[in-house]
Formats: C-alpha cells, sequence, structure tokens
C-alpha cells in the first residue's frame, strides 16, 4: 500500500492532506521519517503522524507525484497540460512543472530527461529520467517495447471481445493525419492489444495494451475499426452516432506504466486513478444503462374490463 493512502486511512485525513503531510515530514514509519508519498510498505506498519511538527519544507507545485528515486520520477499528467513545449514555446508544461517540484523539493538545480509523451489530452502516468544514465535505459526500454503499459479508453459501439489491432501506421494519411496505412503502402509497425472491460448502450470501456508506441496508436486504431475513442475530435468521423455524454477531451488514461528500475533491475510498476472527468463520462453511462435495463423489465401495464 501506498504510504500517503495509508496515512489517509489511518489517521483519517484526505488524501491530499495525508500527501502534503507526508512531504512535510510529519509522518514516521516504524520511528524513522518518510517524505516519499509513493512509498510502498506493508498494511500493517508502524505509522506516527505529528501534525503540529514544523514542516521540512514546502513544495508549492501541482504536479502529482506517483513515485520517485534518485533515477526517475512518474507522475500523474493531467488532461489539458503538454509534456512538453511545441514549437510555440508554450512555458505551462508538465515538464516544467516537473524542473519546479524537483527544485523546491530538494532546494539545488534539478535535471530531467524525457522518456516518452502523452498526447495533451491524454491523461495518466508518465515518467520523466532524473540522470543522463537512467534516460538512456529507460529510453532503451521504450525502443525493445519492453514496457508494461495499459490505457483505459471509452470507446463508440460495442467491442465483444478481446482482440489485436496489427496495422502499420502513416504520418499522413492524406488529411494531414495520422492514419492506418493502406495496402501496400510503407508504414511503421504498430500492435495494440485489448479486451472489453464495461459494456454500455453503444459504448465500451476497454482496457488497450502496447507492443508499440507510435503516435496516437490508439487512437487511430480504434478509429479505423470503426470505435473512435469517445470525445476524439481529431479521428472520430463525422457519420455514425455519437453517444450522449458531454466530455470535453478525449476518454483515454494511460493506466498503468510498469519498467525495469534503471540502475537495480527491479520492476518499478506505478497506477494513476482514473480522473474525475473520466469516472462522470462512466456514471452517466452506468445510470443511462440502468435505466434502460429497468424500463426494457418494466411489467407491460394491461387495462381492466369494467
Amino acid at each position: 500500500m501506498r504510504l500517503d493512502l495509508a496515512v489517509a486511512q489511518r489517521f483519517g485525513l484526505s488524501r491530499r492532506a495525508a500527501r502534503d503531510a507526508v512531504r512535510a515530514g510529519r509522518v514516521e514509519v516504524a520511528g524513522a521519517v518518510r517524505d516519499e508519498p509513493g512509498m510502498e510498505l506493508p498494511e500493517d506498519s508502524e505509522l506516527r503522524y505529528d501534525p503540529n511538527r514544523p514542516a521540512r519544507r514546502t513544495v508549492r507545485t501541482s504536479l502529482t507525484v506517483l513515485s520517485e528515486d534518485p533515477h526517475f520520477l512518474i507522475v500523474d499528467k493531467p488532461a489539458g497540460l503538454l509534456t512538453v513545449q511545441t514549437a510555440e514555446h508554450e512555458e505551462d508544461t508538465l515538464f516544467a512543472h516537473a524542473l519546479a517540484y524537483l527544485h523546491h523539493r530538494y532546494r539545488r538545480r534539478a535535471w530531467v530527461g524525457v522518456v516518452h509523451r502523452l498526447d495533451k489530452e491524454t491523461s495518466g502516468a508518465l515518467v520523466f529520467a532524473r540522470t543522463r544514465e537512467a534516460l538512456r535505459a529507460l529510453q532503451e526500454q521504450f525502443r525493445a517495447h519492453s514496457i508494461e503499459r495499459e490505457y483505459l479508453a471509452l470507446v463508440e459501439g460495442s467491442v465483444r471481445r478481446p482482440g489485436v489491432f496489427d496495422a502499420p501506421l502513416v504520418a499522413d494519411r492524406g488529411d494531414r493525419r495520422r492514419g492506418v496505412a493502406r495496402l501496400g503502402e510503407p508504414g511503421k509497425h504498430a500492435v495494440t492489444r485489448y479486451r472489453p472491460i464495461e459494456a454500455f448502450e453503444r459504448a465500451t470501456l476497454v482496457s488497450v495494451r502496447l507492443e508499440t508506441g507510435r503516435t496516437h496508436q490508439v487512437r487511430v486504431h480504434f478509429s479505423a475499426s470503426g470505435h473512435p475513442v469517445i470525445g476524439d475530435s481529431v479521428y472520430r468521423r463525422r457519420e455514425g452516432y455519437l453517444p450522449e455524454v458531454a466530455v470535453r477531451r478525449q476518454m483515454l488514461h494511460a493506466h498503468v506504466l510498469g519498467f525495469d528500475h534503471p540502475e537495480t533491475g527491479e520492476p518499478v510498476r506505478a497506477i494513476s486513478p482514473i480522473p474525475a472527468d473520466f469516472e462522470e463520462a462512466l456514471r452517466i453511462l452506468r445510470r443511462r444503462k440502468a435505466t434502460g435495463a429497468a424500463q426494457k423489465n418494466a411489467p407491460i401495464a394491461r387495462g381492466v374490463r369494467p
């Protein structure tokens, strides 16, 4: 169990308050101060919380950290935030937040290496390297496709059984958008495995695991199959039924990220909780599903003869 979750449950704090208490050095595990909220520990660990202890440090950042050590930093990327700058030189990026977090936390100039990226409107777990050696090691794992990556996606239509998209992708399908290569057209190898988790009325929650990491891979593969990601304004075809779910971004979330530690080789795994907007979309779909089932099973009223 994560330290911040254990503190929240043990002392009746909110998850945010527990995380802040840990980072401030107000929590002891077995008599020693521990200030990493993502630290894993047994559920029966001896914990002590002193709300009046002076804070070790104040970290002022909107960054949510899932796991960290001297070699890497796994963060929870919110939807709507760029991973890194584009040609427009945006200042508000996940990369900038990571630098600010490390600077305030350790009071020295930080170094952060970009290992991979998530689309601006995709949320979830993302890892940065904290040393050049770790950057090379993690990038090599991505190139070898040995990284564990599981996404959750809400897609249009009914996905009834597990399957695999094994279709190469091209950078321009003819309209300056990425797409699946036509027969005989050269493209980059791309493999996406998926399985349905929960079915709704004309929509499905699916688990997606990537064997390759091409740009927009999940969105392009599902769009080409006739099941675009709900909320995707780029790859959704104009025709067809759109589930009546008010969302402001594509319902795609990087739920699980796992890799071998760049120094020790030990397995590292982080889970990003489903964000509020995604949960709200699920809640609406479940409510409509329940209402539809109730109406379908309701007894038919019959008239009574006088």
